[in-house]
């Protein structure tokens, strides 16, 4: 078996980060989107 010594920080990470980045737009334009859906349910029923 081949041993290589592990050196902290060299991975690449750019898969990671796209992925991460599109979770957060997805998850920020959900909260958005509840948001509005709540201030158009009170708007409506109150």
């Amino acid at each position: 078996m081949a041993e290589s010594k592990h050196e902290h920080g060299k991975m690449d990470i750019t898969d990671q980060e796209k992925t991460f980045a599109g979770f957060m737009k997805v998850a920020t334009w959900t909260a958005i989107g509840v948001i509005v859906f709540l201030i158009f349910l009170y708007a409506i029923a109150g």
